[in-house]
């Protein structure tokens, strides 16, 4: 019986090994007959003239794919040549890389266009206690470019700056703003270069005139005035500063002979970590508003600069701003050789055109009193001041539920949005801007006919350079303070510093009045992520002990 069993096992496997060999059988020969289709295809384009070596290609694919697949092609990959949508030209020979006795050497591009002007055009007559700039022996292009902005007569001091700041003095200047201090060391900077050329060639990176400014809105407004006054002139202008177009800034440092550097202190002390900018060829130094920098924390980071300029006995060197108090003015001393001071009197620091109202109110009752001056008032160009970015935010936040659209301006706010804000008030597509002190200096606005104090500062000097944003070049203006329970204490100090005294009034009933409910929902503001901290650091296995 074992046996019977065994070899019927024997058999079925048999059976089963044979029905593979003929399953096997069948698929070679299958391909058999596939390689056959494949030499007869051969031999048919063999025939008709088209002589095919090697393996076969499939004849109606003008591809470099030789099944004919349509490849999935990297964008970055280089645009083949047999594509005649996208096939490159080929390169043609450099005449500079293989120059002949016959050719010619290509001309460079002009900098500056040239415009005939003639001097005697610009005629100002004499009145009696006035400069002239014609007076000034300044040169015929900074002459062309004053013309065009029509400038006539020099301020205060202007005049002192430019009588003695163009034979080299060192200069510090005290003026209020918006009386020319930038125009009066721009003036002296372009002389002096136009004067003391130097035929020695600089290495890139390495500029002549060296400006420091606190905050990059003062920067920029700076280099405007710069470009406005070198119209004429064959030289480049750089303004560097932190938050924004960090590689565009080092390209054109680097690629580029720089005459004039204007910036703020940090993003000046990265390029001189990195070794892209040398300041040993800077032959004038401006600080501008240097009791700011003060009071930022900048001074540390501009010793640093100036101890990489040259001596202060090569150099000229140039103070600026609406206040200097003592501490600036013994630095200045330090880094300044037999300079000559320019002041103006405490009285005259607030201008006579600027009407000053100081309205006692409750901390809850002051919205009130802004939105009601906003909408029964109807006043022009309105720049509000508050002391901290959340006072900006819910302020900003409140007025546009209320219907009224205005914009906001602080440090956490994206460099980028704070210019596209400045030039949208500049042009008057906003009428309401909320801000801090960073838009209290160097912010050269026209026409801005009230600016409200909706938070008393700290500081007294920030109460003059704030309501100086109005009645600027003999306009007038209104300033609006609130006086509330949290900042009034600040008055007498404010009082003390313009020598007079400031007048507090109850506001009328109708400007308290509740306003009516939020019209709209509010803005979603992106906050800077440049301001968060970062994230905490991830430990991968480590043991804290």
């Amino acid at each position: 019986m074992v046996l019977k069993l065994l070899r019927l096992i024997g058999r079925k496997l048999q059976g089963k090994s044979s029905t593979k060999k003929k399953e096997a059988g069948e698929i070679e020969k299958k391909k058999e007959s596939v390689h056959k289709k494949d030499l007869d295809k051969k031999s048919e384009i063999v025939k008709s003239g088209g002589g095919v070596k090697g393996p076969y290609v499939n004849p109606n694919y003008k591809g470099s794919n030789p099944r004919g697949y349509t490849p999935v092609r990297s964008p970055y990959r280089k645009p083949q040549q047999n594509d005649p949508s996208k096939q490159v030209s080929p390169a043609k020979p450099s005449s500079i890389a293989k120059s002949t006795s016959t050719s010619k050497p290509v001309p460079k591009p002009t900098a500056k266009v040239t415009v005939k002007w003639n001097p005697d055009e610009f005629k100002v007559p004499v009145v009696e206690g006035k400069k002239r700039f014609e007076d000034f022996d300044l040169p015929e292009e900074i002459m062309h470019a004053i013309f065009d902005l029509n400038f006539q007569y020099c301020t205060p001091i202007q005049m002192e700056i430019l009588g003695k700041g163009l034979e080299g003095k060192d200069a510090i200047g005290q003026a209020q703003t918006g009386t020319g201090k930038t125009a009066a060391f721009l003036i002296t900077s372009l002389t002096r270069i136009l004067r003391n050329k130097s035929t020695e060639k600089r290495r890139l990176g390495s500029p002549r005139v060296l400006v420091l400014a606190p905050t990059r809105e003062l920067a920029m407004q700076i280099s405007q005035d710069a470009l406005l006054l070198s119209k004429y002139l064959d030289i480049n202008i750089l303004t560097v500063f932190g938050g924004m177009d960090y590689n565009k800034q080092r390209n054109y440092l680097v690629n580029k002979t720089v005459d004039i550097l204007i910036g703020t202190p940090g993003r000046i002390i990265d390029f001189i970590n990195k070794k892209e900018l040398h300041l040993n060829k800077v032959d004038t130094l401006v600080l501008d508003e240097a009791d700011r920098m003060l009071d930022m924390g900048f001074i540390p980071d501009v010793k640093k600069i100036v101890r990489v300029c040259p001596p202060k006995e090569e150099r000229q060197t140039l103070f600026f701003s609406a206040t200097i108090n003592t501490d600036v003015r013994n630095l200045a001393g330090t880094w300044t050789k037999d300079s000559f001071s320019v002041e103006i009197e405490p009285d005259e620091l607030i201008v006579k055109s600027i009407e000053q109202i100081v309205y006692i109110v409750t901390s809850r009752e002051k919205y009130y009193l802004l939105y009601n001056i906003l909408m029964k008032e109807k006043p022009g160009k309105i720049l509000v001041f508050v002391n901290r970015r959340d006072e900006v935010r819910d302020l900003g936040r409140k007025l546009f539920r209320n219907g009224i659209e205005c914009e906001i301006i602080s440090g956490e706010v994206d460099q980028r949005k704070r210019i596209k804000v400045l030039d949208n008030f500049k042009s008057n597509a906003v009428k309401v801007l909320i801000a801090t002190d960073v838009a209290g200096r160097g912010i050269h606005v026209d026409n801005i006919s009230h600016v409200i104090n909706y938070s008393l500062p700290g500081d007294p000097q920030d109460y003059v350079h704030r309501i100086g944003r109005t009645g600027r070049a003999g306009a007038t203006g209104i300033s609006i303070s609130f006086a509330t329970e949290d900042d009034s204490f600040s008055i007498p100090a404010i009082e003390e510093l313009i020598g007079k005294p400031l007048v507090c009034i109850n506001p009328p009933e109708e400007l308290l009045k509740q306003p009516p409910p939020y019209e709209r929902e509010a803005k979603k503001i992106e906050p800077n992520k440049n301001n968060y901290p970062r994230p905490p650091r991830k430990y991968n296995n480590r043991r804290r002990e």
